[in-house]
């Protein structure tokens, strides 16, 4: 990425959110705290269906959670009940394990 956002890079982006069938968001410190990636999940709720939005939460050593800013706004990977791992819409409480879940 250039070092100062610029229209051409912009539109780079644009193209691929696009192009792409998901947007899935890794939320780490680096993720969030980029001068573009806020940006693209925004972007990406602009043009892309609710459904096809992904959050993936994560925690750093330090036990800092990331991400949970976009967990209430759209699904979300997080431990289902029972072991293993879900996929969850925001009103979801238990969500749907990831092998069932047809991508």
């Amino acid at each position: 990425m250039p070092p100062k956002p610029n229209r051409e890079t912009a539109q780079k982006i644009k193209d691929r959110i696009n192009l792409l069938s998901w947007f899935i968001f890794l939320a780490t410190a680096n993720s969030t705290s980029s001068r573009w990636c806020p940006w693209e999940i925004g972007y990406a709720d602009g043009v892309k269906q609710i459904d096809k939005i992904v959050v993936v939460p994560t925690r750093d050593s330090a036990g800092n959670s990331h991400g949970n800013e976009y967990i209430d706004l759209y699904r979300h990977v997080s431990t289902a009940e029972g072991g293993g791992v879900g996929l969850f819409r925001p009103t979801d409480k238990r969500g749907v394990l990831l092998e069932s879940v047809a991508l």
